[in-house]
């Protein structure tokens, strides 16, 4: 699938576990029910993957950030349940989508009424 695609199949999945779960919980409960879809659904993925920070085209450390969910190694998410999405919150995505080489993010918050509300794609290397 491409990262089209699968964008397509995570937002359904997202909106599946909104609609069940409703807003207001913590991001594990969130991601827990996301993962279960995505299974459902037969689509690979890896969960809380340590990346390393690379400054200067050197790893100076190799745990530095965790990720949420890497979808078939080709699309990052990002969990929130929080009121509001700082900016900083898609710098992290990107810094994710840089270090897995991954060009297509998805900033998923949970804590609002329609989830289709608080869905926000991350390109790498276009500015939305």
């Amino acid at each position: 699938m491409t990262e089209n695609e699968l964008s397509y199949e995570i937002i359904g999945s997202a909106i599946e576990v909104h609609r069940i779960l409703g807003p207001g919980l913590l991001e594990s409960a969130y991601e827990e029910c996301l993962c279960y879809e995505l299974k459902q659904k037969k689509i690979k993925f890896d969960r809380q993957l340590w990346l390393p920070m690379r400054y200067k085209d050197v790893i100076v450390r190799e745990k530095m950030y965790r990720l949420d969910i890497w979808v078939e190694e080709k699309v990052v998410i990002d969990i929130k349940s929080v009121e509001r999405i700082p900016p900083v919150f898609k710098k992290q995505v990107l810094t994710y989508l840089e270090q897995t080489g991954s060009t297509l993010g998805l900033l998923l918050n949970f804590n609002v009424p329609v989830l289709k509300d608080g869905i926000e794609r991350v390109v790498l290397g276009l500015k939305e």
